[in-house]
């Protein structure tokens, strides 16, 4: 099978195209930077890099003639209502050609909630989702959980008066579903191996569901040190002023207020991909990284 991967120098979708080579599929990597170092590392697995802009549709087109299939990961945060164009770019390239399009995409806020809240990040990918369903391109959806490798970069604990790694957000003591990106490959794998039809149905991808008190708990037991999750109300996150601290804000709240339970997509992940990681065995296997994200975190 040949497979369209975007985004394949990024997290997620770095992790399908890793996936689809080493279950032997060929892959066409698109992305705007093919001379970055993560596209080194995708040519040396074997994947075809190319250069291509979601954001040109005569090109989108282009890319999607000639391949079997195709993963489909749109960017927020570096283009924010543009994604929208993006994903419709994509999105009737593959109706066209009539393309399986594996499409990840997430829960609208404002449907989930009945508009008691809206988080723009989320709504974009309910438009692009909208769009897809009404088009007609055979598509299947994947909602992907947290990243376990937030705990590396955006929320990194870092240690406080007493030394004690803290990290904190306006999640409550509410459970929590995330994942480990490297997992998100091997389950969109299996959508396209599987001879699933591609009619519209939404996968999760879940590795572990916890309150953020027993993250901490099990980041403790990794490095032999104290760590501690301490809320943070909605308020006070947004008004921290980076980029995006209202959104995420906005986010976390609501997925304390509207999203109980992820079990169902859990069990399902763990179907579809035994080998996902629970949060403890991948904080333990990235300790040493922990570590660095922490002392980094804390000199800043």
């Amino acid at each position: 099978m040949k497979v369209l991967v975007t985004g394949a120098t990024g997290l997620q979708g770095g992790s399908v195209a890793r996936a689809l080579r080493a279950a032997g599929h060929e892959v066409v990597a698109l992305t705007r930077r093919p001379e970055s170092d993560a596209g080194a590392a995708l040519r040396e697995l074997g994947a075809v890099v190319v250069r291509g802009d979601l954001g040109d549709a005569a090109a989108t087109r282009e890319a999607v003639a000639g391949v079997d299939a195709v993963f489909g990961l749109t960017n927020y945060w570096e283009h924010f209502a543009r994604e929208i164009d993006h994903g419709k770019n994509l999105v009737d390239a593959c109706r066209d050609r009539r393309v399986h399009l594996v499409l990840s995409t997430l829960a609208s806020a404002e449907v989930v909630s009945g508009g008691a809240i809206s988080v723009p990040h989320l709504e974009t990918k309910r438009a692009i989702e909208g769009h897809a369903r009404a088009s007609g391109a055979p598509v299947t959806f994947v909602h992907v959980a947290f990243y376990y490798e937030n705990f590396l970069s955006w929320f990194a604990p870092r240690k406080d008066a007493r030394g004690v790694a803290v990290f904190g957000f306006p999640q409550g003591d509410a459970p929590l579903a995330a994942v480990s990106v490297e997992d998100v490959g091997p389950v969109v794998a299996s959508v396209l191996e599987g001879g699933e039809e591609p009619s519209g149905r939404t996968v999760g991808v879940v590795g572990d569901e916890l309150a953020c008190e027993k993250y901490a708990a099990a980041m403790a037991r990794a490095l032999g040190e104290p760590v501690e999750y301490q809320p943070i109300p909605r308020d006070v996150f947004a008004s921290f002023g980076f980029p995006g601290a209202a959104d995420l804000a906005a986010m976390f709240d609501f997925t304390r207020r509207f999203v109980p339970s992820r079990q169902d997509d859990l069990d399902d992940t763990r179907r579809r991909h035994p080998g996902a990681e629970r949060f403890e065995a991948w904080a333990t296997r990235r300790a040493a990284a922990l570590r660095e994200a922490i002392a980094r975190s804390s000199r800043g």
